[in-house]
């Protein structure tokens, strides 16, 4: 989905919503010639790694590459797979280690989130790219070495970005996810995807790759993910996705590639999909999920955002008393976005995204919290959301 797809004026409706739209968007779809793709699956362009590498050997061939890749994500299917990724040695010593941590984390206990399925089903391992350099740092080296991410990643986001990871384990008998789309619009109720303009919902797809590595081989009955090719084109897909009939709809005319281990798949976050159901007795299905992120998406200056609330949260108090709207204030001075967090502590247990801060500073204003718990608040707020 390319930012000129939606127009950039007004506000997109759940309510205009219609399934007719979606199906003939896809109907009229047409794919980007392939160059460099080894063969085409259920409409999605498969390559191989060792031609890949030979291609990307010169920088003419690496640009060349990387346009073929980004037009497949923008204009084409909106996702790819590249047979072959990573080693299958490297795999097998970090599944291991994310087997490890698993284990470790299921004997702390605790509450578990989880995203588009019920938390606890299955398994994960929330920053699995932080827990996995500071437990098995040669290990992480050599995973994360791999040419075919980062060519990946350069295709869509160029240089500079980012990398975090989410190891999603299904095990046997798991019950698979409802379609969606991802971070960033698709992790937002539709009343509050309502608000942003017409344009942001273009925009947030391109500030985001979402990727998956193979942990093991995954047939068809391991439930490997389920995609609707072309589907990130449609405009309204971040208000659509909750409803009965684009489920439905989604259920019928889904593909399903099955991936050997050490495959890796990229896709489009605004591509429909959902992991799929492990119908399998004896299969844990182990996927490395990557969310690979622009480096666009920060402010230029470095804020301490806590201070300047705690600072100013007696006046606003005051103000509020005296019947003066002070919302305004607050979204200028807090945080007012619940990402980056730690997922292992800030869970979204009861909805798609914990509280931002400035969400608990309207919760304190809503409460006449005094400014000592305002900074108590704020203290647990922040705490909740370091790794260390």
């Amino acid at each position: 989905m390319t930012p000129t797809s939606t127009p950039f004026a007004g506000r997109l409706r759940q309510a205009d919503c219609r399934v007719d739209d979606l199906r003939a968007l896809l109907a009229a779809a047409s794919d980007p010639v392939l160059a460099f793709a080894e063969h085409v699956e259920q409409q999605v362009p498969v390559y191989d790694a060792a031609r890949l590498r030979e291609a990307i050997a010169t920088e003419e061939g690496c640009a060349a590459v990387e346009s073929e890749l980004a037009a497949v994500l923008a204009d084409g299917p909106g996702i790819f797979v590249i047979a072959g990724a990573i080693a299958h040695p490297v795999v097998d010593r970090v599944s291991a280690d994310f087997e490890q941590i698993i284990e470790h984390e299921r004997a702390k206990g605790g509450e578990v989130g989880d995203h588009f399925a019920a938390g606890g089903v299955n398994d994960r391992i929330w920053n699995a790219l932080e827990k996995l350099a500071v437990d098995h740092p040669e290990d992480f080296v050599d995973y994360y070495a791999d040419d075919l991410i980062a060519l990946a990643a350069r295709a869509w986001l160029g240089p500079g970005y980012q990398v975090t990871s989410q190891v999603n384990v299904v095990n046997p008998g798991g019950v698979g996810q409802t379609v969606h789309r991802d971070y960033h619009l698709g992790f937002a109720a539709p009343e509050v995807t309502e608000l942003y303009p017409a344009h942001a919902h273009a925009l947030s797809p391109v500030l985001t790759l979402q990727g998956a590595i193979a942990h093991c081989d995954m047939p068809v009955e391991t439930g490997p993910t389920l995609y609707l090719p072309h589907s990130q084109k449609y405009p309204h897909g971040y208000l659509a996705y909750w409803l009965d009939e684009f489920q439905e709809y989604f259920g019928e005319h889904h593909v399903q590639l099955p991936l050997t281990k050490g495959d890796a798949v990229f896709f489009n976050p605004a591509l429909f999909h959902a992991a799929g159901s492990n119908t399998t007795s004896d299969v844990r299905r182990m996927a490395n999920l990557l969310q690979i992120s622009s480096a666009f998406g920060r402010a230029m200056e470095a804020v301490d955002r806590e201070r300047i609330v705690t600072s100013i949260y007696p006046n606003i108090l005051s103000r509020k008393a005296a019947g003066v709207d002070v919302e305004y204030a607050v979204a200028a001075s807090a945080e007012g976005y619940a990402f980056p967090t730690n997922l292992d502590l800030d869970q979204p247990v009861d909805g798609m995204s914990p509280p931002s801060q400035a969400d608990v500073v309207r919760q304190a204003l809503a409460d006449d919290a005094t400014p000592d718990d305002l900074a108590d608040r704020l203290a647990r707020h922040g705490a909740a959301r370091r790794t260390t």
